[in-house]
């Protein structure tokens, strides 16, 4: 059976040349960064040497590189210490209706503490206006935080008009660029923010190396008590393979990216084009032009997106439906609720992420197999044969 892999939002093959980058780091040079005899000595330069690659990436200082477990862990820790170390200047935070659930439920443990959240809407396309951002800013409001793509339809959000309204206007302004760090152009200074998550298991880097950049002067509180690691902001002994795998994927995505960006494009366009016009009652979700490279999401009417997924299966291939946070939680998206498409519909949704294995032959693959998968299951779906019953009049 042929094998299509288009689920790499959900997880990422680990690149070669990363792999032979960490394989020391798990083997002879396994000493701890913080030891002050010999042993230590790679493994602290090893760590070092990543964060400058990292923070080059997205054009930051590697002072300002806070190495983290996950992009989930880089968002709570901004948005929990962010808002903590500004508590008695004041307790409002300002986030999208569209942000990651490691975003929306840190606000909403910091609800339990007192903060209050203010929560933006997005237009049909999941993208958030600035001026409405703006329009909810208080003399209370300590932390601005606004995705800067979106892991489930890739809409890619006006990051740096925000920044512009916020200016001078005191919160601080953090963004979860887990999804297009490594993916497309992201540069800190160009962007306004003053914290940045990113993941590198998003750009063909190891699962366990992330990271959150910090502009330097910007106070924030840890998470976690501890040691000295990463300037007392996050304690714990530090994952070294995972680090150094994570700066290579860095150093890997800068001299790529206009390649990736170009080859997972067209793709991508070939993709969606045939969807729209081979399967009927299906739509495009997200923007159709600022969206993420990779990101063909779809709703395809009167069937099950968990259904699309079994069978595709069944013809070796690999997708997913909602955001690898709510695929196996069987309910609608909160995404695609925010953007105002129905429950009933948003059960049908699709995302193929594709990577750097996937072909032209892989999107004719898939649009040979799809439409069959979709007609097969709208046969046994009684939305459907109420649907084609009312149009027969």
């Amino acid at each position: 059976m042929r094998k299509v892999y288009m689920d790499h939002a959900g997880a990422m093959p680990l690149l070669p040349e990363i792999r032979e980058a960490m394989l020391p780091y798990l083997d002879e040079i396994f000493g701890n960064p913080q030891s002050l005899h010999s042993w230590g000595d790679g493994a602290r330069d090893a760590v070092e040497e990543a964060r400058e690659r990292v923070a080059s990436l997205i054009g930051g200082s590697a002072e300002e590189i806070i190495f983290t477990a996950s992009g989930t862990e880089a968002n709570n820790l901004a948005i929990k210490g962010l808002a903590r170390a500004k508590a008695e200047k004041g307790k409002h935070i300002v986030i999208s209706a569209v942000e990651h659930f490691s975003v929306m439920n840190s606000a909403r443990t910091l609800q339990k503490e007192g903060f209050e959240v203010t929560f933006i809407p997005v237009n049909g396309f999941g993208v958030v206006d600035p001026d409405e951002v703006f329009h909810n800013i208080r003399s209370d409001t300590v932390l601005v935080s606004i995705m800067h793509a979106n892991g489930e339809v890739g809409t890619i959000e006006p990051i740096a008009e925000i920044a512009k309204r916020l200016l001078g206007n005191g919160p601080v302004f953090h963004t979860d660029a887990v999804a297009s760090t490594g993916n497309m152009p992201v540069d800190v200074k160009t962007l306004g923010v003053h914290a940045l998550s990113l993941a590198g298991n998003q750009f063909y880097g190891p699962k366990g190396g992330a990271a959150l950049w910090l502009k330097r002067g910007v106070r924030m509180l840890p998470l976690m008590d501890g040691g000295i690691q990463e300037g007392g902001r996050r304690p714990g002994t530090e994952d070294v393979p995972a680090i150094v795998g994570l700066g290579k994927a860095a150093e890997l995505a800068q001299r790529d990216l206009n390649i990736r960006m170009q080859t997972l494009t067209q793709l991508r366009d070939s993709l969606i084009k045939g969807v729209l016009s081979q399967i009927e009652h299906s739509m495009l979700t997200g923007h159709p032009v600022q969206r993420l490279p990779a990101y063909a999401s779809f709703c395809l009417n009167f069937i099950e997106g968990e259904a699309i997924l079994m069978l595709l299966n069944s013809h070796g291939i690999a997708a997913a439906s909602g955001s690898a946070c709510t695929s196996r939680a069987l309910k609608a998206s909160h995404v695609l609720l925010a953007m105002g498409i129905s429950h009933e519909v948003a059960q049908g949704s699709m995302l193929f992420s594709l990577g750097l294995d996937n072909t032209e032959d892989d999107i004719n693959y898939v649009l040979e197999k799809l439409p069959q998968v979709v007609d097969r299951l709208r046969q046994m779906s009684p939305l459907y044969s109420k649907y084609i019953k009312e149009q027969r009049g």
